[in-house]
């Protein structure tokens, strides 16, 4: 039995999971700058309501990012205190490949035939960024792994519809969708807006890490920063306004 805790606390909203081959514990809730405080108190919670120490823990899945320079400073500070005291290794998972596997499941449990399942798919997934900005990342699905096609990065949603011009995408994901509206024009696209790092989506990630021996020492559960300018200065906020 190899008992994965996985979590993200890269958006609005936390994701907590754990379980092994057949059991799963999963929690969700508010995110942003609370996080830090009740983060960590959480992740015990969901521990203690399936009856299991951190010992019993084979590996801890942290979201990486992109996301919120916040979110991101707790999933990885939380995944390296655990993983030191309890001399585990980590599994460093994207965030918005999380957001594909989400779009992925919710499509599978809804699908009439858009999506061909057993061929490969890919799936772009943007979310907010905050700051007229989107993080956006293409991931392709063949068999039961994903792969990235194109890394995660941040930019304006002009310059990625202009991208999609040159080559439309098949399926487009995240909040990101109605955060922009017209603004995100996908074409035909299949678009899934609920998607998000939902604690289903983590577990499956993180089960697929653990058998491909994706494994890290704590000390190297790092975020994924993609931007360097976290806010705007007074006079940029006053301008987009």
């Amino acid at each position: 039995m190899t008992v994965l805790l996985a979590f993200d606390t890269a958006t609005e909203r936390t994701a907590i999971a754990l379980g092994d081959e057949g059991r799963a514990w999963l929690r969700e809730g508010a995110g942003g700058a609370r996080a830090s405080a009740t983060f960590l108190p959480a992740v015990l919670d969901v521990l203690r309501d399936a009856g299991l120490r951190l010992e019993d823990v084979a590996a801890i899945a942290y979201g990486r990012g992109p996301g919120a320079f916040t979110g991101l400073r707790v999933a990885s500070a939380v995944a390296q205190g655990l993983a030191l005291g309890a001399r585990k290794p980590v599994l460093a998972l994207d965030t918005l490949m999380a957001v594909a596997e989400d779009a992925r499941m919710l499509l599978a449990a809804g699908c009439e035939g858009d999506v061909r399942f057993d061929l490969p798919i890919a799936v772009w997934a943007v979310q907010d960024a905050r700051m007229d900005e989107v993080y956006a990342g293409e991931y392709v699905r063949d068999g039961d792994r994903w792969w990235t096609r194109r890394a995660p990065r941040v930019l304006a949603p002009e310059a990625l519809v202009a991208e999609w011009q040159q080559l439309p995408p098949s399926i487009v994901a995240g909040n990101a969708l109605p955060a922009f509206g017209t603004r995100l024009d996908t074409g035909l696209a299949v678009r899934v807006p609920e998607a998000a790092p939902r604690a289903g989506a983590l577990l499956a990630l993180a089960r697929t890490a653990w058998a491909a021996g994706e494994r890290l020492d704590a000390a190297d559960a790092l975020p994924l920063y993609v931007r360097d300018k976290v806010a705007l200065t007074s006079a940029e906020r006053g301008a987009s306004r």
